[in-house]
């Protein structure tokens, strides 16, 4: 599929635009009009947009990426400026930041850097927190520009787009080693988010936008100074993550990578910066390899050493993880889904605290607050072999028998005959919410439909 078959229906004059339309490329109504729209997907003259800032400083606009924003909430910038502070004279200051708009005098004030834990990790990644109101203006002009972009992006794309989402590029994986694409290049790029070079994005950029003004706002955005530790940072390259704007930049700089896998025969899938490639053959993936390190010496990328591998997925215990997932083809040559070690970690790391043996809530208490964890986390791992979830369940339970043990004056962890005293249908009753149960649950529910 070539970039000008991704759209072929165009909707009748006479009809109003079709729902799926607006969804497809993720447009925001009152902000894209239908004949927008229209115009999107029959395809503009000479494929450039011209006169767009009327968009992004339009009072709709600015009032949808505030509501986006206020819903969003999250810190503070260097200004010291809460959204909730914000909230109490929101329209005065959507006011003020459309007249500079207007005027050109608007300035995106230095983002705020932070370091958050990696997950799984002893590193800590780089966090940058804009100012709230450059976050509305960020995400003015992304409701702008994002559909036409969106019209462009391949479908081997997952990441950040309207309508799609991990698990898509998940249930993608699956079905391509279930087709015999089992040799699997796994990816890395080292550092992308920090290495995006701000000249070749703003190239890639221009070729669809030709307002000037909403050029300077996405380079004002890509050249934004970091306050890190009281010291500014003049970034020379890199799009700061945590910026609204900066999953579509980072998309529109790795889509003609898609394109180019696409165009010679390989099977990619790819979810922002996380990437596979498929082959059927050992030969097919070592030239898609070739091929990768090719396109990122000339996009000015380095591909991890040690992280960028080609595996063999026909080899027994072979495995190779993405999204959180690990595929392991076990001993009797099935492929599972299992769940990334440094993702179990994250979830027993956060349940520590409140399942330590020395505390002095009460096991209902203890059992509240963890359940909303376990819950999370089975949303997005359901779909891993039933023994994760068994696994896990076993380890919650043995924190909370470790704390009733102590309780009873008991020393050690919980196990032996503490089962017998505290049984599982103990915990069971008291609610703990168990995700082998739900697991298997589920897959009836799956069964039955299938009936």
């Amino acid at each position: 599929m070539n970039r000008e078959e991704q759209s072929t229906s165009v909707p009748n004059k006479d009809k109003q635009v079709e729902e799926d339309l607006w969804q497809r490329y993720g447009a925001e109504r009152g902000v894209w009009s239908e004949s927008m729209l229209i115009a999107l997907e029959k395809g503009i003259e000479g494929n450039k947009w011209f006169s767009l800032i009327d968009k992004v400083r339009s009072d709709r606009a600015l009032g949808i990426a505030w509501e986006k924003v206020r819903s969003n909430a999250g810190a503070c910038g260097v200004d010291g400026i809460s959204v909730e502070f914000f909230e109490k004279d929101s329209l005065d200051r959507l006011l003020a930041v459309k007249e500079r708009l207007t005027k050109n005098e608007y300035e995106p004030k230095l983002i705020r850097r932070v370091y958050i834990p990696k997950s799984g990790s002893k590193e800590k990644r780089p966090l940058g927190i804009p100012a709230v109101i450059d976050r509305v203006v960020q995400s003015a002009v992304k409701m702008v520009i994002e559909p036409i972009f969106e019209r462009d992006f391949a479908p081997s794309s997952y990441g950040f787009r309207p309508g799609r989402g991990c698990k898509d590029a998940l249930r993608e994986v699956e079905r391509l080693l279930r087709s015999g694409y089992e040799y699997v290049v796994d990816v890395d790029i080292k550092g992308y988010f920090d290495n995006i070079p701000h000249e070749a994005l703003l190239t890639l950029v221009k070729e669809r936008i030709a307002d000037g003004k909403v050029l300077g706002l996405i380079e004002q955005f890509l050249k934004q100074g970091v306050l890190e530790e009281g010291v500014e940072i003049e970034p020379e390259k890199g799009s700061t993550q945590g910026g609204i704007v900066s999953p579509l930049l980072a998309n529109i700089y790795l889509n003609p990578l898609d394109w180019l896998m696409a165009e010679l025969g390989f099977k990619s899938v790819r979810y922002a910066d996380d990437i596979v490639v498929m082959a059927p053959s050992a030969k097919v993936a070592e030239q898609a390899l070739e091929q990768l390190k090719s396109w990122a010496d000339q996009a000015d990328l380095t591909l991890h050493p040690d992280k960028t591998r080609l595996v063999d997925m026909t080899e027994s215990r072979a495995h190779f993880d993405f999204l959180g997932y690990r595929f392991l083809r076990t001993a009797k040559g099935k492929v599972i889904r299992l769940v990334r070690p440094k993702s179990k970690k994250k979830l027993r790391e956060s349940l520590r605290h409140p399942t330590k043996r020395a505390n002095g809530r009460s096991l209902d208490h203890i059992i509240a607050i963890i359940n909303p964890k376990l819950q999370g986390w089975f949303a997005y791992f359901m779909q891993a072999h039933l023994s994760e979830h068994a696994a896990m369940d076993s380890w919650v339970r043995m924190s909370l028998r470790s704390i009733l043990r102590k309780r009873h004056k008991g020393k050690g962890r919980g196990r032996g005959l503490d089962h017998f005293k505290w049984p599982n249908r103990y915990f069971e009753n008291l609610g703990l919410f168990s995700l082998e149960r739900a697991r298997e649950e589920q897959m009836s529910l799956q069964r039955g439909a299938t009936c």
